[in-house]
């Protein structure tokens, strides 16, 4: 007689790891913990990148942060922290075009990098196989290996598809609605909306952000 037990797919891991309390517990209190804090910092600084709207830089950020952290973690943890718009600065294109890019304070990048940080154990895992980009532990090479992969394959056509702006056109909501199905930690959930609706600083006029992602 047939077994109706089945092994299990990478849906029902998924739809297990939803399920558990656990995975998804005191995200917040995980992302400001002091470790992972301090790790964060060490990224931003490695990064090193320009002062945001409220000048100050990464040379000055410790002497700055650290009367005031106490205080800051408080708000994070209360839900009454108010993320800094991002400075609006736009770069040039080949084509004469203008790629728009902005600059999160280096306190906000410190406190985004923590996010990640915690967040990324959560979602990385359900991201597919071949996807390379802006993860850890995988790089450009590797999305070159696997192409090459496919040439010694015999494989000889390739498809190009880009979504032009894809950053700036981001639907809030839907992003929200998202990390929802898998995130139980409202308080998370709220600062990430903050951040999403923090604004756009371009020179003296702040600009809301309906869309995209900073």
């Amino acid at each position: 007689m047939a077994s109706l037990h089945h092994s299990p797919t990478r849906e029902d891991e998924h739809q297990r790891s939803d399920e558990n309390p656990a995975l998804n517990a005191n995200l917040l209190e995980q992302v400001v913990s002091n470790a992972n804090i301090q790790q964060a910092w060490q990224q931003v600084r490695r990064n090193k990148g320009a002062a945001g709207v409220d000048g100050i830089t990464i040379g000055q950020f410790t002497d700055w942060v650290k009367p005031q952290w106490p205080d800051l973690k408080g708000q994070l943890l209360s839900g009454c922290y108010p993320p800094q718009p991002v400075k609006r600065v736009r770069i040039p294109k080949d084509d004469g075009s203008e790629r728009l890019l902005g600059i999160p304070t280096v306190l906000d990048r410190v406190i985004q990098q923590a996010i990640v940080q915690v967040l990324s154990p959560i979602f990385d895992p359900t991201f597919s196989e071949h996807s390379h980009g802006f993860r850890p532990n995988r790089s450009a090479h590797d999305a070159v290996r696997e192409v090459q992969g496919y040439c010694q394959q015999k494989r000889n056509i390739a498809v190009d598809i880009d979504l032009s702006k894809f950053f700036d056109r981001v639907n809030q909501d839907k992003l929200m609605t998202l990390l929802g199905r898998r995130l139980r930690d409202k308080g998370l959930l709220q600062l990430i909306g903050r951040y999403l609706r923090a604004g756009v600083m371009d020179g003296n006029i702040l600009l809301p952000s309906h869309e995209g992602v900073p």
